[in-house]
Parts: C-alpha cells; structure tokens; sequence
C-alpha cells in the first residue's frame, strides 16, 4: 500500500506509525484508517519489530478522531459507518506485540479512543484528553466506553463521555488512561526508553501476556460491531446531522429539537 495519509519509520526495532494529517489535527478518514490497519498489520507481524508506536504529526495534535468535513451523515469510506472503526481497533487489541500512544498535543474524541484501546499511553505535559461526541451528534458505543470504564471506572468514564470536558495529561495519569507523563521536549525519549525495554523481553510471554489481558474483554468487540449499527442509524437522523453542521457552522448545536 502506498501511504498518503501516515508516515511508517521503523527506529531501533520499533515502528513509527505517525498520522500525517496535521492541517486536519490528525482527524482520520476513510483512508487513513485504512493505511492505519495495514500498518498496524505489518508492523506488527514483522519478526523484526518488537513495539508499535502510534503517532500524530506536528505540536498540537495526537489525533481529534473522525473528519467532519469527510461526515455526511456518512463517513467516506468502508465499513458500517464508513469507517471501518471495529477493523482498526481490534487490529490494535490483536497484534502480538505492544502498541504505544505518543501523545504530544490534543487527544479527543476517535483520538482518545485509540489512546485508550493501545497497550501504553506516554504523553507530553502539554497532551489534553477527551470526548467530544455528544456534542457533536456522535458516540463510541463500543470500546471507547466499554473498555474505557475498565481503564478509568465507571463513574468517571460515564463523567468523560457525558459531559466532554478536556483533561490535561497530570489529570489524565491520575485516573489511569496515561502511563507517564514527561515534558514535551523529553517525550520522543521517554517513548523510546519504554521501546527499549519491551525489545529486551520475551516476544513471546509478551504476546501471550496481551492475549490473555484481552481474553477478559474480548466480549466488547461484539458489543462494539453492534454498536456501530445503531451509530448508523443515529447518523441518518436529523439530531446528529444538526451536530455536524453546528460543527461546520461554528455554532452551539440545538439538539432539543430534533430529538424524539
């Protein structure tokens, strides 16, 4: 596959896989999920790669999840929502090896989500985390608030997906959803220092280790391929178009008139 939307570097046994989109905030669409999968996949059956590291472009964002200038009631490519969401989570969860979010700027919404669902989250002290689809005529309904509420607890994942605050990273390591947080300048180092430490272990109890923690939660990737139908459902009603054009537009959305 030819890559437009990511960039692949392999450094000292650990892939970089980095969305390159920083003039859209690392917002995926169709395609860069679909480089995201294959990249996934390549690196993560390649004998000579030990750890994935997940990446976003540029100083001010990780990833800001779905475009919205790619939503038309409708994302704009495969999959049930036209993005095959289900497809790159679970290739995160099934890779035999360690997948680890560089977070140097903005988390939110589909970005949060991956920083949830990799083995490792290491961000800068100036990552901000967060959920954004109900403001936006969105939601995650599978693991982005499953896994989440074993990651950080049901109260406060339901307070994350409820209310779309934004968390800093000091917040963010307290309730668990970070591993390390460092200052920005030292962040590069510190993703490479926990590399370094995965390439002296084991590949094998390692990928073991990540089948036996995703066996207690395999049961949310079901709830997560059903999910996604009533999110497309969701997406053909006129309540969720009003949060994408309020998007558009710039505007506080009404949702109280749509809603039935």
């Amino acid at each position: 596959m030819q890559y437009e939307d990511i960039r692949y570097e392999v450094r000292n046994g650990a892939a970089w896989i980095i969305i390159n989109r920083p003039e859209k905030m690392n917002a995926f669409r169709g395609r860069t999920c679909d480089e995201l999968i294959h990249a996934i996949n390549r690196a993560g059956y390649d004998r000579e790669i030990g750890a994935i590291v997940l990446a976003g472009a540029g100083e001010k964002a990780f990833c800001t999840g779905g475009d919205q200038s790619a939503h038309e009631g409708q994302y704009d490519g495969r999959g049930t929502i036209g993005l095959p969401m289900e497809e790159l989570h679970n290739a995160i969860r099934d890779v035999p090896k360690p997948v680890i979010a560089r977070v140097q700027g903005y988390a939110i919404g589909g970005g949060n989500v991956l920083c949830t669902i990799c083995d490792f989250t290491i961000a800068s002290d100036k990552a901000v985390f967060g959920q954004v689809g109900p403001r936006v005529g969105s939601v995650d309904p599978g693991y982005g608030t499953a896994f989440l509420a074993r990651v950080v607890g049901e109260k406060k994942a339901r307070e994350i997906w409820y209310l779309c605050r934004r968390y800093p990273a000091a917040e963010a390591l307290a309730m668990g959803l970070v591993n390390a947080v460092v200052p920005h300048e030292q962040l590069d180092a510190e993703v490479q220092k926990w590399c370094d430490e995965i390439l002296d272990k084991s590949p094998t109890a390692i990928a073991i280790a990540k089948r036996s923690f995703n066996m207690d939660t395999a049961h949310q990737g079901g709830i997560a391929g059903m999910g996604m139908y009533a999110l497309k459902l969701y997406y053909d009603t006129e309540e969720s178009r009003e949060g994408v054009r309020a998007f558009q537009e710039k505007r506080k959305p009404d949702f109280r008139k749509y809603a039935k």
